[in-house]
């Protein structure tokens, strides 16, 4: 009978390190390994949060390493282990379960980040970048065609993300050039409306961007932080684990927001 194939963790740290280039970054929290937990690592869950929720299917799906977008660590906490957090890292650290967080990093990796992947979901092909530290992408549709309005592009991203899209701004005209940023990058509306966004997909608004739209028309569609960064933290971690020769799993918590 063979043995199951396991990795060091300072290997799977390295790899990830070495795709996703987080010394190049200037972000909100630590990049890499929050949470030490196993030397030796057989199998990684990917998800998008290290929730509760997360944490508890990933203990039940028998994980040595969790790898997240949105980690436990963020700039302006006040450091008490307290609460929630008690609650999160008491269940790591019970399974000696590592942790490995990347945010800005896997947002703006060029083919597995989450901006990347978004893109492919929804039919989209990047030709630039824009916005701070290029994490927008802005490109066309795959087949060159233009979008016939706002209306079906809402309908084609509604289709792909499956859930309800938030659109406001003009339709009724063609849209060739699209820009997009997953999660909460609302702030990067005006990079995108400069860059010649004829339509900007991001995952929330706030109340300026509905003005802007108007005004500026250009289409902005709110489609849900979570649903918009859902396919990056797959897509890295079953790269790495199958460069590796690990098991991965992809664990989906659902999240309306």
């Amino acid at each position: 009978m063979s043995s199951v194939p396991t990795v060091d963790r300072a290997a799977l740290l390295a790899a990830c390190n070495a795709e996703l280039q987080p010394e190049r970054f200037k972000d909100y929290g630590p990049n890499g390994l929050q949470v030490e937990g196993a030397e030796r690592i057989r199998k990684i869950v990917s998800g998008v949060t290290a929730s509760r929720a997360l944490i508890d299917a990933a203990i039940e799906a028998g994980a040595d390493a969790l790898f997240v977008h949105h980690g436990l660590f963020w700039r302006g906490q006040d450091g008490t282990v307290t609460g929630w957090m008690k609650q999160r890292l008491t269940r790591l650290l019970a399974h000696d379960i590592n942790l490995l967080a990347y945010h800005l990093p896997l947002d703006a990796h060029p083919t597995l980040g989450n901006n990347a992947e978004l893109g492919r979901v929804l039919g989209l092909q990047a030709s630039a970048r824009f916005g701070e530290q290029e994490l927008g992408f802005i490109g066309s549709r795959v087949d060159g065609e233009a979008f016939a309005d706002a209306d079906v592009l809402a309908w084609q991203i509604e289709h792909a993300l499956q859930r309800p899209v938030l659109q406001v701004g003009p339709s009724g005209t063609p849209i060739e050039r699209v820009a997009w940023c997953s999660g909460g990058a609302q702030g990067y509306f005006e990079a995108a409306i400069a860059a010649g966004a004829q339509a900007f997909i991001t995952g929330e608004i706030s109340e300026p961007q509905a003005h802007l739209a108007h005004e500026c028309g250009v289409s902005f569609f709110a489609c849900g932080h979570h649903a918009t960064e859902r396919y990056g933290a797959p897509a890295l971690a079953a790269y790495v684990a199958a460069q590796l020769g690990i098991e991965h799993q992809f664990i989906d918590i659902d999240n309306p927001a």
